[in-house]
């Protein structure tokens, strides 16, 4: 009976899925089959996942971006696998991938699931799916209403790691939030983090100031943004661990790329290991050293993986640079404090003259409380304003946002509010020059929503192909 149940159940859901991309409902193809999946059938996850060699990764902010360049890094390496690629990462979506994954029987058609996983999300999860390794990119102060503090963050992924069985770890060692994991269970760690001279950051440790274990204030020897560095704790001696692999040195750092080299714990350093990216920042050198350190937890050929992150360019929404109508724009996610003020550090990288635009939404999935704008170092604008042909003010709290920018001194003749998202793209195109850049920073809905409305004017791809 019930594999008469489950049978009828993934027809159901397989249908509705292609239903759903031929009518090009995006959001809804990649959450409404697994959400009526699991109700239809409560044990599909535990039953189903259990056939897979599963990957997770969660943390506040690189969890898509990570997932694709381990993505990418299979590929390179032969396997086949199915994933989350859309950031749907909600039990919903995780569904919605286990089912494009197996036939109408339950029969994996590939052997790995990799799944990106909302930190919340991975606690509930964690009693019917066990990941072979699972990846924690960082955690920040993200959706207060949602999240609570980082240290409330922190104990869903802890009590999720509780849950499993055999799970190999793959850390920020640079993270004193995320390094804790290791003592929650005798797991298998392999760590990743910043060796690099001549990278330092004055951007306040707001989130993890003092030990988790003595409450004694950290010191640190080196400091890259937010509370990210070789933390020590002068009391009890919680310290920073030695990574696996490590960015010895930032050899290049650009606006579209970066080059770093790679040093592998235990090995002098060959003079191959150098990494090129087609993405700048130095959040997404941390992404790439996680999704290395995954490879190596996996068991995977470096050197393949390495080239594999040599030929990946920018997840949806993530550092994505379109070019439409002879313009460029580049579309850069923001959802708190620590990963906005990286995505506009890179504005003081930027050669050209820029157009800027900042849509805040505040619904569920952006967060209903925006009181994290005030904590946004927006201050850094004024640094380059010379180059700022204008600011675009946009989505259900616009005013909000016009208001946190007017706090900072910046122009007032520069900042518009505008009321569309076609209106933001129109007045941006026409402002700005073939040679000029438009930087569009949206949170979650405002993305999907101003990508919407881009495919339907330039008839681009949807987000989930």
């Amino acid at each position: 009976m019930m594999k008469l149940k489950r049978f009828l159940g993934l027809i159901i859901a397989k249908i509705l899925l292609k239903f759903l991309v031929i009518l090009k409902r995006g959001t809804g193809a990649t959450s409404l089959p697994g959400k009526f999946l699991t109700f239809f059938d409560k044990n599909f996850l535990k039953d189903i996942a259990l056939k897979f060699k599963v990957i997770v990764v969660t943390g506040s902010n690189g969890k898509t971006t990570t997932t694709r360049m381990i993505g990418q890094i299979l590929k390179e390496n032969g396997i086949t696998f199915v994933t989350n690629y859309a950031g749907a990462n909600l039990l919903s979506g995780i569904a919605t991938a286990l089912l494009q994954g197996v036939d109408v029987f339950g029969c994996p058609l590939v052997p790995v699931l990799l799944l990106e996983i909302d930190e919340a999300t991975l606690k509930k999860v964690s009693t019917e799916i066990s990941p072979e390794v699972l990846v924690v990119t960082n955690f920040f102060r993200d959706q207060l209403d949602r999240y609570g503090e980082v240290y409330q963050t922190l104990n869903y992924v802890k009590d999720g790691v509780a849950n499993f069985k055999n799970t190999k770890l793959v850390l920020n060692a640079d993270d004193s939030l995320v390094a804790s994991l290791a003592k929650v269970k005798p797991f298998e760690v392999f760590y990743f983090g910043l060796d690099s001279e001549g990278f330092q950051d004055s951007q306040q440790n707001t989130d993890a100031r003092y030990c988790l274990f003595c409450k004694t204030k950290y010191s640190y020897e080196k400091h890259y943004y937010g509370h990210l560095g070789h933390f020590k704790c002068p009391a009890c001696g919680y310290r920073r661990p030695e990574p696996n692999l490590s960015c010895l040195k930032i050899v290049e750092m650009g606006e579209e790329h970066s080059r770093y080299l790679l040093g592998i714990k235990g090995e002098d350093f060959p003079t191959y290991h150098e990494v090129n990216l087609s993405l700048p920042g130095i959040y997404n050198i941390y992404n790439s050293l996680a999704a290395l350190t995954c490879s190596q937890a996996l068991g995977l050929n470096l050197k393949k993986s390495i080239e594999a992150l040599s030929t990946f360019s920018g997840a949806f929404g993530r550092t994505e640079n379109l070019f439409l109508a002879g313009k460029k724009l580049k579309i850069i996610l923001v959802k708190n404090p620590a990963g906005f003020n990286q995505a506009l550090n890179l504005l003081t990288q930027e050669k050209s003259k820029v157009g800027l635009a900042f849509l805040i939404n505040d619904l569920p999935a952006d967060g209903e409380d925006v009181s994290w704008l005030w904590d946004v170092n927006f201050e850094i604008l004024n640094l380059i304003t010379d180059k700022i042909k204008f600011i675009l003010a946009g989505g259900r709290r616009a005013e909000d946002l016009a208001l946190r920018l007017k706090y900072e001194g910046l122009a007032k003749e520069k900042i518009k509010i505008m009321e569309g998202y076609r209106e933001v793209i129109n007045f941006g195109l026409k402002e700005i020059d073939p040679q000029d850049v438009f930087y569009i920073f949206p949170t979650y809905t405002a993305l999907i929503g101003f990508r919407k409305t881009l495919n339907e004017k330039f008839k681009l791809k949807e987000f989930w192909k």
